[in-house]
């Protein structure tokens, strides 16, 4: 026995070890590895005794089935070993065990390890996600087994035969191997030790701090002492020496930090692609894995919170998994479970329309507020290829000020230079944006992502908190019990920022109580990666313009049938509907094209949906626009009605239901019964020179075309001035090798413009195919290659200032890039791209590094050069990807990437653009109207309708402001909403004129919600608007009935 006041006996060798900082690391580092020495290490003790289970059997189905008709079929038996399959099948397991009675007083779990995602189903609900490559391998059974509780259990594993990240064929992002196997490797009972788990976070947490802070840090060799220490005494095999190696840990975690230090505000997330490697159908089943174990997670974790966004998401376990949905309506009641983002899905922050923009905000926040009784007060898009620099006042519309991303730190050249800003917009709007540090969305909680987050925030000194987003992301799984203990652990601890479980409104809170010594963007956040998305897929690229055209005009109409006819029910369930089509297909894997083959299938098929419903829904509108109203109406037979949805007077060459062609005008925003046929000061000639040429002319344009369908030459007559520079060519195909990185359907790289071959090679040399009159046209073809090539046919019309070209192409490539070139006789320094409601300019020069990064960027219906007095525009009908270098302009037409998707592009294409030379301004000139008009032709119907006049429902008097939106009010029947938005970037007055009867006119805010008790007056030349340059207004106009 000892005697009191004695010291122990400590043997002179303990004291005299040096201690080597790398032996040291590495004892430490072993004795928690689950690799090395597992079977006297502690990571090898973390499970203690095993049972087998009593029975598995198992039904494999094509199809993904509910569990009430999975539990139904007849299952067979199976045992671990067995491989299921083949991809996107789904196995589902009936599991049969029984408790060992020697377990009382024990944590027991299910273990279940197997290549395919799982999930756990008890009493006909969901209560697990289960997958390996997510870190979820096991089932609590019972946190600890007693007398009375039920030993014996039958559950339901559904385990879907692809993984987190699908099934690619050798790498990621691979295309699906359809004949891929899953394995079931692991299902058995066993003892866990939470004792050992909590002992094992205690050293992974101090022997990072140990390796991590670095040599020059005391408190490194603190922790690694410490670390060194806790392994001398702790005996693996016997647990009575953990309390003594837990008070040595405790002492180290409880010296605090100081309050000077960095504020880290951690928050639970799980990015869930809503399409990506899996199709939209896998993304369900996703969701409900991913946020059932969050739930399980919060009962346990009371200050546990998650982030989750996308309003489809959550609908869609709303449908299928109501039960879950119901607890997850309740934690978020708690202020656990946080609604973010605002939007129907995690969109492109690009290529959607302004419109479609603000629909992915309307449909999003309507379902927030509906669900959660609250809209979300944070815009969350961390994982989309580039912002536009219209979203902040989309966002500021719709009751947004916060803005959250972390996809700029991809950035390949220039390192995006804050992490803590104020976003300003093209228009003067201003969110508050944040970036998170570290560089990801999906942390393990681990102390180097801390590190890391401090050390890489870039606006130190102005702000002294940060973000946070831990959780398994991309393809779903979301946090971890491991993940929290070790945050636990870092809340308060020397030596680390502290750590703060923690909500997206808590750290803007404490950000906005000074943003005074914040810096400032203005315009577009530009990703300097990934933009061959602008380009990839140009099918679904096509099917989202056309669509995005096509309801506006559904809901033009409409809105105007229901204003004039009675009995007219607008489609609004119908609308809807197709609007969610088309906003599920805008997220940032799908309308970008980076996707696989089953999703891009997914997605037409979709847009195939749209444009068969929207039709429907367009002619049900026009029959019910044509009605007549009055009986001092005389109908006539098979009257051709021409109808124009733009809100400016139009004259255009229509083709009429006889085949006959015709110049005709329409109302602004409105039709013509029984148009005039028009006879133009000029018409169009197409004469053959003797050289082989040929020389097209309207009055306003004149060009010449050589045999392989390119321009040498395109006037603007008025002013006799040049738009093809001399020794060049317009309309100049090229190709490009486009062989990236790694990202296929993402990148295209520098490197490529350096291998530009022009395409020269003749099939059918150019020839006259329309030969002049109202239309005059030339068609060519030429070889690509071997196995692609292009028909085009070159059109001009009488009256109108662009030439056409009509492109057909059979695309069997790969890794190759066609663009169409135009250079232009202009000199400037910027080019002029149009964006969301507006336009913005990019460098056409290579200065900076941040400008030669723009070597491949993005706009919608057109792109522009132009010096004081003359121009050149570019107009298209379903394209994005686009540049201007020097004086170029050139146009993306087709990619052929190889992954995800193997036969991306690959098949036939067809579209259109335009060149259009103009003197002036391009605002002046009408390129704007223009392009819309290319894009949204007039629509000519054969109805029974009045005598000959025309109608008009909306004008607005200045050609700067677009009347661009005309639908009903979501939540007031009899009411219209107004989108307008300013064109040219100018203050201007205006007004707005209509013939629709009008109850009361007032302001409202993107989400409809009145912007002030004032109605606007309604004068005798209508409603006097004032806008800024860029400003996006909203009015909502209560009919008469």
């Amino acid at each position: 026995m000892e005697q009191p006041g004695r010291q122990p006996f400590i043997h002179p060798a303990a004291c005299l070890v040096q201690k080597n900082r790398r032996a040291t690391l590495e004892r430490v580092e072993k004795f928690i590895s689950d690799q090395y020495f597992t079977d006297c290490n502690l990571r090898g003790k973390l499970f203690g005794e095993t049972s087998p289970l009593d029975a598995i059997s198992y039904y494999l189905t094509e199809k993904r089935i509910p569990y009430g008709d999975a539990v139904k079929q007849a299952f067979q038996k199976t045992e671990v070993g067995k491989t299921f399959g083949p991809t996107w099948w789904t196995c589902w397991f009936k599991v049969e065990l029984t408790i060992p009675k020697g377990w009382l007083g024990k944590e027991v779990h299910l273990i279940w390890e197997s290549d395919g995602e799982g999930m756990v189903w008890k009493d006909g609900e969901p209560v697990q996600g289960l997958t390996k490559e997510g870190q979820k391998t096991s089932y609590v059974l019972t946190r600890e087994l007693k007398e009375q509780d039920p030993q014996g259990f039958l559950f339901y594993i559904e385990m879907a035969c692809n993984g987190l990240f699908g099934a690619g064929q050798g790498s990621m992002i691979a295309p699906v191997d359809p004949r891929k196997t899953f394995t079931l490797q692991k299902a058995e009972l066993a003892v866990f030790r939470r004792d050992v788990q909590e002992l094992l976070l205690d050293f992974e947490v101090i022997y990072d701090m140990a390796k991590l802070l670095g040599e020059d840090n005391q408190r490194s060799f603190q922790a690694l002492y410490v670390a060194n220490q806790m392994v001398n005494l702790c005996d693996v095999n016997d647990p009575s020496t953990f309390l003594a190696v837990r008070k040595l840990s405790s002492a180290f975690f409880n010296q605090k930090n100081g309050d000077s230090q960095h504020v880290i505000h951690a928050m639970g997330h799980c990015h869930i692609d809503s399409a990506w490697l899996w199709p939209y159908e896998e993304t369900i089943r996703k969701c409900a894995r991913s946020w059932v174990t969050v739930i399980e997670l919060m009962s346990n974790y009371p200050d546990f919170t998650f982030t989750c966004s996308q309003a489809q998401q959550l609908e869609w376990v709303k449908t299928y998994y109501p039960g879950l949905y119901s607890r997850i309506k309740e934690c978020a009641k708690r202020g656990q479970f946080i609604p973010v983002g605002g939007t129907w899905v995690e969109m492109d922050g690009n290529l959607p329309s302004g419109e479609a923009m603000v629909r992915q905000f309307l449909l999003g926040q309507h379902f927030f507020l509906k669900e959660f009784g609250k809209l979300c007060v944070e815009f969350w898009l961390p994982d989309t290829f580039g912002y536009s620099a219209q979203l902040p006042q989309i966002m500021n519309g719709c009751g947004i000020k916060r803005f959250l991303t972390q996809k700029l730190s991809w950035n390949l050249v220039n390192a995006f230079p804050h992490h803590t800003l104020h976003w300003k917009g093209i228009d003067g709007s201003q969110v508050l944006a944040h970036f998170p540090p570290g560089d990801s969305y999906g942390m393990m909680g681990r102390v180097e992502e801390i590190l890391k987050t401090v050390r890489n925030h870039k606006d130190k000194g102005r702000i002294n908190s940060s973000v946070f987003l831990f959780g398994f992301g991309d393809g779903g799984g979301g946090p971890t019990e491991q993940m929290l203990g070790r945050l636990h652990r870092m809340k308060d601890v020397d030596g680390l920022p502290k750590v703060h479980l923690s909500s997206p409104d808590q750290f803007f809170s404490v950000v906005e109580t000074d943003t005074s010594q914040l810096c400032t963007w203005v315009g577009e956040l530009f990703l300097e990666l990934h933009n061959g998305t602008y380009t990839t897929q140009a099918q679904i690229k096509k099917g989202n313009r056309k669509g995005e055209q096509l309801l506006r005009d559904v809901e033009i109409l409409s809105s105007f049938a229901l204003a004039l006819n009675s009995i007219f029910t607008y489609p609004a369930a119908k609308l809807q509907h197709l609007w969610r089509l088309l906003l599920l297909n805008q997220f940032h894997d799908v309308l970008p094209g980076s996707c696989i083959e089953q999703v891009v299938e997914d997605a037409l098929r979709y847009y195939n949906e749209i444009q068969s419903e929207g039709d429907v829904l367009l002619k049900e509108s026009i029959e019910a626009l044509m009605k007549p109203n009055s009986a001092s109406q005389h109908p006539t037979d098979q009257a051709v009605t021409v109808i124009n949805t733009l809100p400016w007077e139009r004259t255009e060459l229509i083709s009429f239901p006889d085949q006959t062609l015709g110049l005709v005008t329409v109302s602004s925003m409105g039709y013509t019964v029984l148009p005039e046929r028009i006879c133009p000061r000029d018409t169009v000639t197409v004469l053959q020179q003797e050289n082989g040429l040929i020389v097209m002319d309207n009055g306003i344009l004149r060009a010449i075309i050589d045999p392989t369908g390119r321009l040498t030459s395109l006037k603007l007559l008025d002013s006799n001035r040049e738009s093809i520079p001399e020794n060049s060519y317009g309309n100049q195909f090229v190709i490009f090798d486009d062989i990236p990185l790694y990202w296929d359907a993402w990148d295209v790289m520098d490197y490529h413009l350096e291998t530009r071959r022009p395409i020269t090679n003749i099939v059918c040399k150019t020839e006259i195919s329309v030969s002049g009159g109202l239309r005059g046209a030339v068609t060519f073809s030429l070889q690509i290659s071997e196995t692609s090539s292009i028909v085009q046919e070159i059109g001009l019309d009488a009256h109108c200032p662009y030439i056409r070209f009509n492109t057909k192409v059979l695309w069997q490539e790969a890794h190759k890039f066609l663009k169409v070139e135009f250079p232009a006789a202009v000199h400037s320094p910027n080019a002029t791209y149009e964006i969301q409601f507006g336009h913005l300019q990019r460098p056409t020069h290579r200065n900076t590094s941040w400008d030669w990064a723009r070597y491949e960027v993005w706009a919608h219906r057109w792109m522009d050069i132009s010096e004081h007095g003359f121009g050149v525009a570019v107009l298209n009908d379903c394209k994005y990807g686009c540049s201007t270098l020097g004086n170029v302009l050139s146009l993306s037409l087709l990619r052929a990437p190889k992954s995800p998707d193997a036969a991306a592009d690959i098949g036939p294409h067809e579209f259109s653009y335009a060149l259009m030379p103009h003197a002036g301004s391009f605002q002046e000139a009408g390129v704007i109207q223009r392009a819309y008009g290319f894009c949204n032709p007039l629509i000519v119907t054969s109805l029974a309708a009045g005598q000959a006049h025309s109608w008009s429902a909306f004008t607005v008097l200045s050609p700067a402001v677009i009347l661009e939106t005309v639908k009903q009010a979501e939540n007031q029947p009899d009411a219209l909403v107004l989108r307008l938005y300013e064109s040219y970037g100018s203050t201007v007055d205006t007004w707005l004129q209509m013939s629709l009867p009008v109850k009361e006119v007032s302001m409202c805010d993107l989400l409809e919600r009145p912007c002030s008790s004032e109605t606007l007056p309604v004068e005798e030349k209508g409603i006097r608007l004032s806008f800024t340059p860029f400003k996006v207004l909203t009015i909502l106009m209560v009919l008469k009935r």
